[in-house]
């Protein structure tokens, strides 16, 4: 697991620096009624905005719809994924939105995004929080006359120092006073490129020190890559991008399969993400995370100069997730229940039982218990 996952904080009173934020943060949640202004975090990658948004959220008892900047780019995508969200409170209990990195929503690519996130942000139903890492744009200003804003701050060095030794402490491991100050002072204030660049010295793996970007998000990462003039370039992205393994190959993989590409490329570029995708199960199977200093190296062969890719996170839009959700909770339950009549695992019934038991009722040749009439229906539905 990686050390900025291993070490995230479980609680807001776990995380460091900025205690003003903080609090304002906890008291804005605390006062929030039907009406209440959305508020708006803003401050540099890496800072716990992220974090102490879901762990708010987490402590005031709300579900956290996630989304960022890609999800509400076009006026219709806002309407696919939020109308579905305000318009059903009671069904979905108590959702809270969370709207990350939405500084990104500027530029050609949105389609009437804004105009369309302020019309919900004027009159919230639920609690709304935004995160940004600048808010200097000219649609972030319409944006924050809507909003109450946050500032997060960076972290002082002497804190940074202090974090970083106590997670050394836990780890059991040790660097030098000069390795330290190295990394707190290219990490800029980022606790999450701290810990991981912190992670990959202790592992083995030691990325060149002479970089030609700065640390790079997941977006201006996967962006960068694929404009690199070169391949040294293109290295050097992969290197900055201060995020988790996993958060990447899935950013890079979403952009290819949202981007019009040829057949070869898309297949030569899903053989590489397949290959990144084994080797991280790999590590994450054993916990040999040494092994990680070859991703970037697997990753580097989706670079090829000139490709139309840009960062795209692919979704499922809310109504299908949400179907999915309880849809797979009768199909799991059934499961469950099969399975034991017929002494099978679960998996086994759900591959291979299943889909018999299925063409059976659906032939009248079988009849199950009306607990499940509806799933069964919708399952039979699709076999049509």
């Amino acid at each position: 697991m990686m050390w900025s996952e291993k070490h995230r904080p479980q609680s807001i009173s776990e995380m460091i620096g900025n205690e003003e934020a903080r609090n304002s943060l906890v008291e804005w949640f605390t006062k929030w009624k039907k009406g209440t202004k959305p508020i708006l975090l803003v401050g540099p990658p890496g800072i716990g905005k992220t974090t102490i948004a879901n762990l708010a959220g987490k402590q005031f008892g709300y579900d956290s719809i996630s989304l960022n900047a890609s999800d509400v780019r076009s006026k219709s995508r806002i309407s696919d994924v939020l109308t579905p969200v305000l318009g059903n409170i009671s069904v979905l209990g108590s959702p809270m939105i969370f709207v990350d990195e939405v500084d990104g929503i500027h530029g050609r690519a949105d389609f009437g995004g804004a105009e369309a996130l302020i019309k919900i942000l004027k009159e919230p139903t639920v609690p709304i929080v935004l995160a940004a890492n600048s808010d200097t744009s000219t649609k972030m200003k319409s944006i924050k006359k809507v909003v109450k804003t946050i500032y997060f701050r960076p972290l002082p060095p002497r804190l940074l120092r202090l974090h970083l030794e106590n997670i050394l402490k836990k780890e059991g491991a040790k660097l030098s006073p000069g390795s330290l100050i190295k990394i707190i002072d290219e990490s800029r204030g980022d606790i999450r490129s701290m810990i991981n660049s912190t992670q990959a010295i202790v592992t083995g793996f030691n990325p060149p020190s002479e970089r030609t970007f700065e640390t790079l998000d997941v977006e201006a990462g996967v962006n960068a890559f694929f404009k690199a003039n070169s391949i040294d370039e293109a290295r050097s992205v992969l290197y900055s991008m201060g995020i988790d393994p996993r958060e990447k190959i899935n950013a890079f993989y979403s952009s290819v399969i949202t981007s019009n590409l040829s057949k070869e490329d898309s297949a030569r570029m899903l053989d590489v993400l397949s290959e990144a995708d084994m080797l991280y199960g790999k590590i994450f199977k054993t916990q040999e995370w040494r092994l990680l200093r070859y991703l970037d190296n697997i990753l580097l062969g989706l670079y090829k100069k000139d490709t139309p890719i840009r960062y795209s996170r692919y979704n499922l839009s809310w109504p299908l997730l949400n179907r999915l959700r309880w849809d797979g909770k009768s199909i799991k339950d059934m499961a469950t229940v099969l399975a034991k009549k017929l002494h099978v695992s679960r998996s086994s019934f759900a591959t291979f039982y299943l889909p018999y038991i299925l063409f059976m009722i659906k032939n009248k040749k079988l009849e199950l218990d009306e607990t499940f009439d509806d799933i069964i229906e919708k399952e039979i539905e699709r076999l049509k």
